[in-house]
């Protein structure tokens, strides 16, 4: 049996975006009507990930939970935010012209470091379903990352349960 929906959610604009969304997934799994198998959670945008993480109880000044903004600080070091030219190669003349034919502002073209973040993070997350439930571990919940700060945006995060 394979079961799919989708869902969106919203980005803000100037910040990396943390959405929980352990319990609309938990949702969607209880109305598969699959008992074992797995369900895959996904993102087509190239800049944001999904990521399996456990709950970290504390929350951080700007609102996110400790562990959430140790991983945005930790990237931060490696991949700094890409406000303007020449942080990185991309993007390039001929991209910002594409961009451009196609409705996006020069800003937000400026966001290789989303990119080289979800490309290292990853777009999607494989959870084990056994006996009705997921097996998230007792604290697991699952995060949708918007990598992108150079505007909100509206999201859509993927659902697929394959099972029995």
């Amino acid at each position: 049996m394979v079961f799919k929906e989708s869902f969106k959610v919203q980005s803000r604009d100037g910040t990396v975006t943390f959405h929980d969304v352990t319990d609309k997934v938990k949702d969607i799994f209880s109305r598969s009507g699959v008992k074992d198998g797995i369900c895959v959670v996904y993102s087509h945008h190239t800049t944001c990930s999904v990521i399996t993480q456990e709950c970290a109880f504390d929350m951080a000044k700007n609102g996110l939970e400790t562990l959430q903004q140790d991983l945005v600080s930790a990237f931060e070091k490696w991949i700094p935010f890409c406000p303007y030219d020449g942080t990185y190669m991309h993007p390039g003349k001929e991209a910002l012209a594409f961009a451009e034919e196609h409705g996006e502002d020069w800003y937000g073209c400026h966001n290789t470091d989303a990119h080289l973040r979800s490309s290292i993070i990853g777009r999607s997350v494989t959870i084990v379903a056994d006996g009705g439930a997921l097996d998230l571990g007792e604290y697991g919940r699952i995060h949708f990352i918007d990598w992108d700060q150079t505007r909100a945006r509206t999201r859509t995060v993927q659902v697929m349960i394959i099972g029995e």
